[in-house]
């Protein structure tokens, strides 16, 4: 029986839990695609099941992490019709999730915490559960994609889609804010951008922030925003602090602008939000779960048409993992961070 290597995460106690094992290489049954994973990129939701604080239900002492990879086909089962041997892949975050409104399994059916991840050599997944890559990507080029760009994707086309000339705010240069950042851009909006550091304020301009604030500065970035749109306030937040950042991206938005609420980074200590804003204002605060595998394609269509390159801070080895999980904790990256996997 042929062998493959996979990563589990283990006792979920700490950033150094990921362990390596030993698995069969797994075989396509009826409908379903070997896929050979070529890389995988990392997100903040890795750092949260490895050290055991993940919100959601989730086994992991076995479980291989991570749920963005792509690779190429290997082979196909019965009755699958939609990929073939040789086509580049990417799966899917939520892998029932095909289109429309969230569906109530999403959780259950996420890759590397709901199900087993894709940071291992070969995995097989349904037909349905995969997208094709953009032909001008690199495999470490798609494997950015399945959760921080369709989640960009979503929060800027889910709800009411951003048209040109409008304004959006992204929140510090993780890989959400990126891909909105170029996303964004593409579609003709203006953005504007916050970190703490001037050095990656300095790289969100190259990459089409109209507009930078630092929020060590700027504090009460909320009202330089205001300031710098003209009192207006922007039509769209990616809001990724959570409840520590909530209030002033709800500040920071237009009459009837949507704040699409990403993530939770900023949660320590933070005080009680006042509600009035959201009533005065007329603003839609939504969660955003990733999304669809059909927004996965919508997306794979712009960014195919535009030629956008998804920015990579750091490709690691397969066989350094868990120093890639580590550095992702330090957040010193601009980006994504990679592992690349084989040869």
């Amino acid at each position: 029986m042929a062998t493959m290597k996979a990563y589990e995460i283990g006792a979920a106690n700490g950033l150094d839990t990921y362990r390596l094992v030993t698995r069969p290489v797994p075989v396509a049954g009826p409908g379903e695609v070997l896929v050979r994973m070529r890389a995988a990129s990392l997100n903040f939701r890795d750092i949260l099941l490895a050290s055991g604080q993940y919100p959601f239900p989730a086994d992991v002492t076995h479980l291989s992490p991570l749920s963005d990879g792509a690779g190429e086909v290997v082979s196909v089962g019965e009755g699958t019709t939609y990929f073939a041997p040789g086509d580049r892949v990417a799966g899917i975050f939520s892998q029932s999730w095909q289109g429309g409104a969230q569906v109530a399994d999403a959780w259950s059916t996420a890759l590397g915490g709901g199900i087993d991840g894709v940071l291992q050599e070969y995995r097989v997944f349904h037909q349905n559960g995969l997208v094709r890559l953009p032909d001008h990507l690199s495999f470490e080029e798609g494997a950015t994609l399945p959760c921080a760009a369709v989640t960009a994707w979503n929060a800027l086309y889910g709800l009411k889609p951003l048209q040109a000339g409008q304004t959006v705010l992204v929140l510090g240069t993780g890989g959400v804010s990126i891909f909105g950042l170029q996303l964004a851009h593409a579609a003709g909006a203006r953005v504007v951008a916050t970190s703490s550091s001037n050095e990656k304020l300095e790289k969100a301009k190259a990459l089409g922030a109209d507009e930078v604030i630092n929020y060590k500065v700027h504090p009460d970035w909320a009202t330089e925003v205001r300031r710098l749109t003209g009192g207006r306030g922007v039509d769209h937040v990616i809001e990724i602090g959570g409840t520590g950042t909530l209030a002033q991206s709800i500040g920071s938005v237009n009459i009837g602008g949507i704040v699409s609420m990403v993530g939770l980074l900023a949660v320590a200590d933070a005080p009680s939000m006042n509600p009035m804003p959201i009533l005065t204002s007329g603003a839609v605060v939504r969660g955003v779960l990733v999304g669809s595998r059909e927004l996965f394609e919508n997306m794979n269509r712009a960014i195919a048409h535009h030629r956008i390159k998804p920015v990579i801070d750091t490709v690691y080895p397969f066989e350094q993992a868990t120093k890639a999980l580590q550095a992702l904790a330090e957040q010193r990256h601009v980006g994504k961070i990679v592992i690349k996997i084989g040869d």
